[in-house]
């Protein structure tokens, strides 16, 4: 068994792209090596700014040979078909066959022998393959290659069980050699094997697997924060870029100016977090201390003292200029910045943040009576104003702040609280981790704003598609999910896509079609998957959202949790049984007669006692189920419905039902339709699996 190590060698990876690249690389290989005949015992891949490396252990040293048998012409056949057959299968006689009688007569079959390759001569090819096809959200060209790729490639490390296996990757060197840290180790490292390289580069100042310099970082944060008595301000996105920018991680302690910190905290952790990379610390009373953590890629003779002074005076710069924005933004009025918002361009076809802001107001203005404890007129001023901080030079300068901004801009002016907190929290919730509003004026202008934006680009045919979904419309429906049911708010979403789609019809932005029917099953599609993770089937959901007139969220999921309580009880399973027979039988008896079977059956025409009975028993069940389910009553009408189990396994066991006689026959099978659309009031039991 044969080591393979392959190192492509690059300028820096961004740090989003490194972990997705190693698992990717990874897969690849263990695919592209499977199908060659070459399966390895462990495919393992590593990641950092400036490499990416595999090593596949347990290779094959050859390809198992191979047998193929191919069944030619018959005996006798011409001796052009006979020719041909003998050119394809590259044998040079007809005695290397043998006639062999098939069934069907006598034919040749031909035993083709190949012989597998070794593994030396296979991978060169194949791992080229692997570097070709490696994906990247963005790539460039570069000239040492005819290929493009994410960054430029600067050498290739290709080992085959310590010897260099050739790797044409066009002008890029290939061999036994790496480098080390670029500063720190910069010179060339000759490689044996893969433990000898991991080992060659942690002496040379590069920690190989991503997981060491995150635990790394992580220690040396709090440490130096214990040092100054403060803790870190947890971070964990933050941490994983930081781990995909160095190769050898230094953490040091710097300090804020005294000057800076009367900035609302959000500025501070903005400016140090996205533009510096800088980890914020916590005193004692988890207030934001004068302090910030950097990691560097470097072990500077001074102990990073330099390095600390060039941060400090970085972010010096960074915050003088937030200061500005903070003290000229507060000047002007938040609602007089409201008419710039027409200066913005929301969607070429959508209109301008004026015009979204207009359409949010009215929209949300709806919602105000449906959310408990919604103030329509506070409503109505937080949707206005939600958007104005746009046209601040502090949201200019952290796009990230915004809705933040907006929030102490309106305190400044002197708006009330809820007003204010609405502001920052109706871009919210904007993942699954993120907190959902549950103030009711915050949770009517979010929903507005989201719902706004679906139907808005629904109705232009701007919808996802696959894995694209520039206008983070997915998140947008998520959103929308969680704000009603972390809130148990008993919307009607059909009634409020149509009532959005008319707003923006009548402000002729240039919604087009009325997209309530595609948003309706969108919202299934997403509901499945936020439900997922708390064990909610999803036929479930289909089944209940297929009745067609179920939109109000709270009720369908009570629904749901009806419909699965009702299929874990033997009378549900044997009922869901039943359904399928009593939906199969009507299906394919309409489809032969070309006819359907609508309507009640004919009581006179009920001849046995058990498909009189089942007829009672469902006008019984219909009557009931139907006035549970306008209670909301969703486990009673599935009670409702189980009784129903004795009388339909009794009408199957007592009646035949293609009978001989026509009118009894189709009677039955009215009977039987009966029993799916009885069924079907409660769910679309055709939706249900298992």
């Amino acid at each position: 068994m044969a080591e393979l190590l392959l190192e492509l060698l690059t300028e820096e990876i961004p740090a989003r792209m490194q972990s997705r690249a190693a698992e990717d690389l990874a897969a690849l290989a263990r695919e592209k090596l499977t199908t060659a005949g070459l399966v390895p015992s462990d495919v393992q891949s590593y990641s950092t700014p400036r490499r990416l490396t595999l090593v596949a252990e347990g290779l094959p040293e050859r390809q198992a040979d191979t047998t193929e048998e191919r069944r030619g012409p018959r005996v006798g056949a011409p001796s052009n078909a006979l020719d041909g057959f003998l050119k394809s299968a590259g044998l040079a006689s007809i005695d290397q066959c043998e006639a062999r009688d098939a069934g069907k007569g006598v034919f040749y079959f031909a035993v083709i022998r190949r012989p597998g390759r070794a593994a030396a001569e296979v991978l060169p090819d194949l791992l080229r393959q692997i570097v070709l096809e490696l994906p990247w959200p963005k790539s460039m060209r570069f000239p040492a290659a005819g290929f493009r790729w994410v960054r430029p490639m600067t050498s290739a490390l290709s080992l085959l069980d310590g010897k260099v296996l050739p790797l044409a990757l066009d002008g890029v060197p290939v061999g036994d050699e790496t480098r080390g840290h670029r500063f720190l180790a910069p010179g060339k490292l000759t490689v044996r094997d893969f433990a000898d390289y991991r080992r060659k580069l942690r002496d040379a100042h590069v920690m190989l697997r991503r997981e060491d310099r995150r635990q790394a970082i992580t220690l040396a944060l709090y440490e130096r924060a214990a040092e100054a008595q403060l803790t870190v301000k947890d971070d964990p996105a933050l941490l994983d870029e930081v781990t995909g920018l160095v190769e050898w991680p230094v953490v040091l302690l710097g300090r804020i100016d005294a000057e800076f910190l009367s900035l609302p905290p959000e500025v501070l952790t903005t400016a140090m977090r996205t533009h510096q990379k800088y980890f914020a610390c916590l005193d004692r009373e988890g207030r934001l201390a004068p302090r910030f953590l950097v990691t560097a890629n470097m072990i500077a003779d001074d102990g990073g003292a330099a390095i600390v002074a060039g941060n400090e005076r970085v972010l010096r710069a960074r915050l003088s200029d937030a200061r500005f924005f903070w003290e000229q933004d507060r000047k002007v009025a938040l609602a007089s910045r409201i008419p710039k918002l027409a200066e913005r361009v929301f969607h070429a076809r959508l209109g301008s943040m004026l015009d979204k802001a207009g359409r949010v107001m009215r929209l949300a203005e709806a919602l105000a009576p449906l959310v408990p404890g919604a103030e329509g007129a506070k409503v109505r001023r937080a949707a206005e104003l939600a958007k104005a901080d746009l046209s601040t030079g502090m949201v200019g300068e952290f796009p990230e702040l915004q809705g933040v901004m907006g929030r102490y801009y309106a305190l400044a002016g002197g708006e009330p609280a809820d007003v204010a907190a609405a502001i920052a929290e109706h871009y919210s919730p904007l993942g699954p981790g993120d907190r959902c509003p549950s103030a009711p004026v915050s949770v009517a202008v979010a929903l507005a704003d989201k719902i706004d934006s679906l139907v808005g680009f629904f109705s232009i045919d701007e919808k996802p598609t696959g894995s694209k979904d520039p206008y983070a419309l997915r998140r947008a429906a998520l959103g929308v999910i969680r704000l009603i049911l972390e809130n148990r708010l008993r919307l009607p979403l059909r009634s409020l896509f149509r009532q959005a789609f008319a707003i923006g019809r009548e402000g002729a932005y240039g919604f087009a079609g009325d997209p309530t029917a595609d948003l309706l099953g969108f919202f299934a599609d997403r509901l499945k998957v936020h439900l997922r993770g708390e064990g909610v089937r999803h036929d479930l959901i289909a089944a209940v959202f297929a009745l067609g007139d179920e939109d109000d969220l709270v009720r369908l999921l009570a629904r749901v949790a009806a419909l699965d309580a009702f299929l874990k009880t033997d009378d549900g399973a044997n009922l869901l049984v039943a359904y399928r027979r009593a939906a199969n039988i009507v299906r394919i008896e309409e489809k032969k007669d070309g006819a359907v079977y609508p309507g009640e059956p004919d009581p006179k025409l009920l001849a046995e006692p058990a498909e009189a009975t089942l007829a009672a028993e469902l006008d019984r069940a219909a009557r009931e189920s139907g006035d549970a389910l306008g209670r909301e009553a969703f486990t009673a009408a599935m009670a409702g419905l189980a009784r129903l189990r004795g009388p339909v396994d009794e009408f199957f066991a007592r009646v035949t039902v293609n009978c001989e006689d026509r009118e009894l026959r189709a009677n039955r099978l009215r009977l039987l339709a009966q029993i799916r659309d009885t069924l079907n009031r409660v769910a679309d039991f055709s939706q249900i699996e298992g």
